[in-house]
């Protein structure tokens, strides 16, 4: 027998050796690792309906995995941003989209938005407790300085559970600890920023766009949004159309900048999906609800 063939049963004697459990275990990380690094050929796709209909058992399979490894970081990540992901590019979509003509299902939709969302932020801490135990109560007591021992290999887990708990308090305006927790939120999302500003093609400068977008009178800022959206444009190389319709349905809506608004919103309706594939799926999203938002123009301007 070669030495080739003797390294194969050896390793397969060693697998029968193996306790039914710890098989198992090898076989719940083996597909949880394969599960977790696939979420990209979602990003690739072409077809955002296809998707929407296939995530929620994609996710159910994450959850049942989770079950077996619960501090399966890649799982956990994939939890927590497929949840947010579905959460927003799919059902609150859906919600705004049907809002003028049946108020009583966008309401019901952004219910069940903000649950996921939820969903998604136990994931998110779950994931970055892994690493980083107590961190949610460490958090809550110390602020930003809680955050200093996380890492670039941390981005990930930081930015989808800041979006995730964002995205909850935005569709919690009458829960008040909910929007007190708004503070840890940017924290997370600034420590992201600090660590890793290009990941995701820009992903950051996108979110922080419409947290300056609130204006001034706020705490925001109109400036600081249009060089966050300077910045994702260069880090995207102009294909990230999120960052136009942020930019658009915030601070252009905001300021009340109708030629800017619909501007922009034509630049992203023109962006080739096909450009940057890993950006496709959200792409074609954001074009969708570009058109939407131009078909809401006499809406949101006052002339």
């Amino acid at each position: 027998m070669s030495v080739r063939g003797l390294r194969a049963v050896a390793a397969l004697l060693g697998l029968a050796l193996l306790p039914a459990c710890s098989i198992k275990h090898m076989a719940v990380n083996s597909l949880g690792n394969a599960l977790a690094e696939g979420s990209s050929s979602y990003a690739r796709d072409d077809d955002p309906d296809l998707i929407w209909e296939a995530v929620p058992f994609g996710l159910k399979t994450i959850e049942g995995l989770l079950d077996e490894a619960p501090r399966h970081k890649g799982l956990l990540l994939a939890a927590a941003s497929g949840f947010v992901q579905y959460g927003y590019g799919h059902v609150q979509q859906e919600a705004d989209f049907v809002e003028d003509r049946d108020l009583a299902r966008a309401t019901e939709l952004r219910a069940r938005t903000r649950r996921l969302y939820l969903r998604a932020l136990g994931y998110g801490f779950r994931g970055l407790e892994v690493d980083f135990p107590g961190l949610r109560a460490r958090l809550r007591a110390e602020g930003a300085p809680a955050l200093a021992r996380t890492r670039r290999e941390h981005v990930p887990l930081l930015y989808a559970t800041g979006l995730a708990w964002f995205a909850a308090i935005v569709l919690s305006k009458d829960d008040p600890e909910m929007t007190a927790d708004q503070a840890q939120a940017e924290a997370l999302m600034r420590r992201a920023l600090a660590l890793d500003e290009g990941y995701d093609h820009g992903a950051l400068h996108d979110f922080f766009i419409s947290w300056e977008g609130r204006g001034e009178a706020v705490g925001g800022s109109f400036e600081k949004a249009r060089a966050h959206l300077d910045r994702a444009e260069t880090l995207a190389g102009g294909h990230r159309v999120s960052a136009l319709v942020n930019y658009a349905e915030t601070v252009s809506v905001a300021r009340q900048d109708r030629a800017e608004f619909d501007r922009l919103l034509r630049e992203a309706v023109a962006v080739d999906p096909d450009s940057v594939p890993d950006l496709r799926l959200p792409n074609l999203v954001y074009q969708r609800r570009a058109r939407w938002l131009l078909g809401r123009v006499d809406e949101l301007f006052v002339e």
